[in-house]
């Protein structure tokens, strides 16, 4: 589908307007000029510091620092449910990362797949991932189909 000149729409938002302090009292920023009345925030040359709190333990000195979470280095598996495997594949085809990867429905890296019991499964189909919920189980050994 090609686009025509005439049907292009500016999406663009207008500039923000940028506020004018010091104008006097009739300008809603006169007088303080939006810096309230006493202290260091209503001097000149003031600039906050990150993790400032007014003279507080900063947030990050009070969070704790012992231990280690894994999490970090987690290598989670991408998920598919029966539901979808029953739409995506016909009976005798293998369920595995390659043929998720050439049907479209897994791009980009992945360390492997994992399969949820959302649905009803009724083609008879070989599975290959790296892991099988409780429920996608029960049901795939319903079906009468070897994991």
């Amino acid at each position: 589908m090609t686009t025509r000149l005439e049907s292009l729409k500016n999406t663009t938002r207008p500039a923000k307007r940028r506020k004018l302090l010091g104008r006097g009292p009739g300008s809603k920023r006169g007088k303080t000029s939006g810096r309230g009345e006493k202290g260091e925030g209503s001097r000149s040359g003031y600039k906050r510091r990150m993790g400032y709190i007014g003279g507080g333990v900063p947030i990050h000195k009070s969070a704790p620092t012992r231990g280690f979470s894994n999490a970090r280095f987690a290598r989670r598996l991408d998920v598919v449910n029966l539901d979808q495997i029953d739409k995506m594949y016909a009976d005798g085809e293998t369920v595995s990362l390659e043929t998720l990867r050439g049907k479209g429905f897994i791009s980009g890296s992945s360390y492997g797949v994992k399969v949820l019991g959302n649905g009803e499964l009724t083609k008879k189909v070989t599975f290959q991932v790296e892991a099988v919920s409780k429920g996608a189980t029960i049901k795939i050994q319903e079906a009468g189909i070897p994991i």
